[in-house]
């Protein structure tokens, strides 16, 4: 589906924003050091989990037609030193909602992460 109307990409926006604020706990994003799964099926690894970060409820700041932006995340510690290479979104349910790849679909000041030090995130716009 190359072109969508903006209708039908607000309808789609909508209801991703809904499944991530699905759930009894809090939408989370995990960050990873290695390579990421083929897609979202397939499971990460929690030995390369470097850092995660809650979001508040809800988690969704805005819904445009264009995009589903994010309230910004809490300050979390990182737990293992590494390069963050990707994330993950979990819906509050812990479902998976959403994989990034660091440097093309979200950024990071600094990739390389050390054991105690922290990461937050100010921004995440998800567009369909």
């Amino acid at each position: 589906m190359s072109k969508t109307s903006i209708n039908a990409r607000l309808s789609m926006i909508q209801a991703f924003a809904g499944f991530v604020d699905s759930g009894s706990q809090s939408a989370t994003v995990i960050f990873y050091e290695g390579a990421q799964p083929a897609n979202t099926a397939v499971a990460a690894d929690s030995n390369n989990a470097l850092v995660t970060l809650v979001f508040p409820e809800p988690c969704i700041k805005e819904t445009t037609p264009t995009y589903v932006e994010f309230h910004p995340t809490d300050t979390g510690s990182v737990i293992k030193g590494g390069t963050a290479a990707w994330a993950r979104i979990y819906n509050g349910a812990g479902e998976v909602a959403a994989d990034l790849t660091v440097g093309t679909d979200i950024s990071l000041a600094n990739t390389n992460l050390v054991v105690g030090g922290t990461l937050f995130i100010q921004s995440i716009k998800l567009r369909p």
